[in-house]
């Protein structure tokens, strides 16, 4: 299969490309970068760390993923919204990994899947998944009443958007086990005199420092017990692992909006 790569010369970008040239079983369609940026006009080869393989990168997505069975985007909102609307326009298959993602992106998003196959996930990882589907059953199995559920996650100091979109994967994954809407029982950021805990709420806390790759703790407490779900990235290959087989899955599938869970058959 042929892969076009959204911001090829990010971080995931480059390591999406590697993966694709060392691993041998897929091809690189094309990448972009915005316009003006200095890479473009640069061997997509050379980019990951590899020996050139005379395709450049370009600003021009519709040129560049002409012959693409699947795009794979972990850039910025903004762009991810753009990758989505070239989905629908153009009919093939997107996987968005992008975090920091607003209602008004998702609900674009959603939008465009109506004519396209699009796999958004928030987290690659299918250890994440696989956590998200623990806690869940975890929430529906231990009583709101009797058990408080706090969600705990650091990364990297150069992350912008807080909680992380893994946190509130996972605090979806909880509110769908209680059967209740996670805007309505958020509570995130606590700081001066903030009264007893609400029962039922969610809480979230964000962490930042260092070179952490990203590391969730699920806390389900009760009186006299406590419950941690605990997941810890310790290599961004593994997102990239994660997209890779999420875009060789989901080329082919019919117009809609897929998940992570899709893929892993959950």
């Amino acid at each position: 299969m042929k892969f076009g790569i959204v911001g090829c010369g990010g971080r995931m970008g480059r390591l999406l490309m590697k993966l694709i040239l060392e691993g041998g079983g897929h091809a690189i369609a094309g990448g972009t970068e915005r316009e003006g940026s200095p890479l473009i006009g640069q061997d997509l080869g050379t980019l990951a760390g590899c020996a050139p393989i005379g395709i450049a990168a370009q600003a021009d997505a519709r040129a560049a993923f002409a012959d693409a069975d699947a795009l794979i985007d972990f850039t910025t909102p903004a762009t991810a919204r753009a990758t989505a609307r070239l989905a629908a326009e153009t009919g093939t298959p997107a996987v968005i990994g992008t975090t920091g993602l607003s209602p008004e992106d998702l609900a674009e998003i959603r939008a465009c899947a109506a004519k396209a196959a699009i796999l958004q996930s928030f987290n690659m990882s299918l250890g994440v998944n696989l956590l998200a589907a623990l806690v869940k059953n975890a929430a529906a199995a231990l009583p709101a009443e009797a058990f408080d559920i706090e969600i705990v996650e650091m990364h990297h100091k150069h992350k912008v958007d807080a909680p992380s979109g893994t946190a509130i994967l996972l605090g979806e994954a909880a509110a769908e086990g209680r059967s209740v809407a996670l805007a309505e029982v958020t509570q995130s950021g606590r700081h001066g005199h903030t009264g007893e805990r609400r029962m039922g709420d969610i809480g979230f806390a964000a962490l930042r420092g260092g070179d952490v790759v990203g590391e969730h703790t699920v806390i389900l407490a009760g009186a006299g017990e406590r419950i941690e779900l605990t997941h810890r990235a310790t290599a961004r290959s593994i997102f990239a692992t994660g997209g890779l087989r999420a875009a060789a899955w989901l080329a082919g599938k019919k117009p809609g909006l897929y998940a992570m869970t899709d893929v892993l058959g959950m």
